[in-house]
């Protein structure tokens, strides 16, 4: 497969790649479900396998057995295989991944903004925008978002996240507070109860206020040279020099990585010159998020998204926020 996204429905503007059916906004689940390719469901067998059995009388004939310890998840519009997993796993349908908004977009206020089909179908996702707001130094505007994602191979549980999204540059970063996320997993061995679930992210949500006053602290710590380098090292390579003083030489960037997230903080950043980030940890935050989500090598696009929200990329992320927190304190 070319992409790893199939398919995929926007509002607005998408910011990771130009792939999927743009939507006007406000429409029904129905719709989305349609044009992010969601409307398909996952079927179960049991795993079968053909065994000998060799007769006297009639000679070798095989036979069809099963294997109730494991079953082969399937795409009911195509047939293709997904997955072979326990018997005991818990499916989350594709549908259901709406579903768990129909309450939130009727009468909670928020927008869906997109949704879509990752590797043929092992992994699906729908993104939500809260409606909550925050407006840092000058014009750099934080949005409020919810993730969900979840995936029929075991690579991933269902994940409920609370997120933000940069809007200048449409960097994402899970809403993390002191070194704890508020990611809600459940794993595919226990069934998703979804009212469960946005009953104990009503106090994940509660801590918004918490998280932007923290990044306000980020954009008014201002940043000495040697700081910035010591940071992105420390985030890229875990390494840091704790004792090189403030007029030392310029410590050569080890990697290409290290010198586009210098590069980035240091102007060529999309929004690193507004004044809530020039200089700032808050900048220093941005440009390790921007790279990240938009510059670190990857096969494609689609794998750079993949890794962003739920691989070593949204690890780096998370590294890179305590780090600044770090430099607040």
């Amino acid at each position: 497969m070319a992409h790893l996204i199939e398919q995929m429905a926007f509002v607005g503007d998408t910011p990771w790649h130009r792939l999927g059916h743009h939507l006007p906004p406000k429409q029904p689940l129905e719709v989305w479900a349609q044009q992010a390719g969601m409307d398909w469901t996952i079927q179960e067998t049991p795993v079968r396998y053909m065994a000998s059995d060799s007769t006297e009388n009639c000679g070798e004939l095989q036979i069809l057995e099963s294997f109730s310890e494991q079953k082969v998840l399937y795409r009911s519009d195509t047939r293709a295989a997904l997955s072979v997993v326990s018997s005991r796993y818990q499916i989350v349908q594709p549908r259901a991944v709406l579903e768990f908004y129909r309450d939130l977009t009727e009468i909670g206020g928020y927008e869906m903004e997109t949704a879509g089909v990752l590797k043929g179908g092992r992994k699906v996702w729908a993104l939500a925008r809260t409606g909550k707001q925050a407006v840092l130094k000058g014009s750099d505007t934080v949005n409020g978002y919810l993730l969900l994602a979840t995936s029929c191979d075991g690579t991933l549980a269902t994940s409920v996240t609370p997120t933000t999204v940069r809007v200048v540059c449409n960097n994402t970063l899970a809403i993390a507070l002191d070194s704890t996320s508020n990611v809600i997993r459940v794993p595919h061995s226990t069934s998703f109860d979804a009212d469960a679930v946005k009953r104990q992210l009503g106090i994940a949500i509660g801590q918004w206020d918490e998280f932007m006053y923290r990044m306000k602290t980020l954009a008014g710590r201002k940043v000495k040279a040697h700081e910035a380098r010591q940071y992105i090292e420390r985030v890229l390579y875990g390494l840091s020099e704790p004792n090189q003083p403030a007029d030392a030489p310029p410590m050569p960037p080890r990697a290409w990585a290290a010198r586009k997230v210098l590069e980035l903080y240091e102007g060529k950043g999309r929004g690193a010159e507004l004044a809530a980030a020039r200089g700032t940890t808050w900048g220093l935050l941005s440009a390790m998020t921007e790279f990240v989500d938009h510059e670190r090598r990857a096969r494609s696009r689609e794998y750079r998204l993949d890794s962003a929200w739920f691989g070593q990329g949204a690890a780096l992320k998370q590294r890179a926020l305590e780090h600044a927190l770090q430099l607040t304190a």
